[in-house]
């Protein structure tokens, strides 16, 4: 490879050429810009107006300055007013009336579980009485049953 250079000679290029870039080149060369400076150079020019407003970014000890816009609130059309007015007036009876179900589901159920307690009751009370005496019938018939016990055989 060291004959590289040799084999081909040194690469000229024509005058016409080198005059043509240098051309090109110049005013990138000679004005030498920043893109930072022109985009805010433009963003001043388009928000000249607030500047007055907050200030000039000189002032204050902050870069970029955080803008506090009021946002102004829309007034609802009317039909949408009463449309909600109405809306929170049937919720406000649906709520009355689901309490007042869930109250009369309450005293009903109180009421069938009383029921249901005292016929409970009840039916312990006659089972119970049917035991016993099934108890006592039993025992009576166990013991006639019994062969009578003489003295010996015990």
């Amino acid at each position: 490879m060291s004959g590289f250079e040799d084999d081909f000679g040194e690469m000229v290029e024509p005058k016409e050429v080198q005059a043509d870039i240098v051309d090109l080149m110049a005013p990138t060369i000679a004005i030498p810009e920043d893109p930072a400076a022109d985009f805010l150079a433009r963003e001043q020019e388009q928000l000249g107006e607030l500047e007055v407003e907050i200030g000039s970014l000189a002032d204050s000890p902050q870069r970029s300055p955080i803008l506090i816009i009021e946002k102004k609130e829309r007034e609802e059309p009317s039909v949408i007013k009463e449309w909600r007015e109405q809306q929170i007036e049937m919720l406000r009876v649906k709520d009355e009336n689901e309490e007042n179900a869930r109250n009369n589901l309450k005293a009903q159920a109180a009421k069938e579980l009383d029921t249901w307690y005292m016929q409970n009751t009840i039916q312990v009370e006659k089972m119970r009485a049917a035991n016993r005496l099934a108890m006592i019938n039993t025992d009576k018939t166990f013991v006639a049953e019994l062969e009578p016990v003489e003295p010996g055989t015990e």
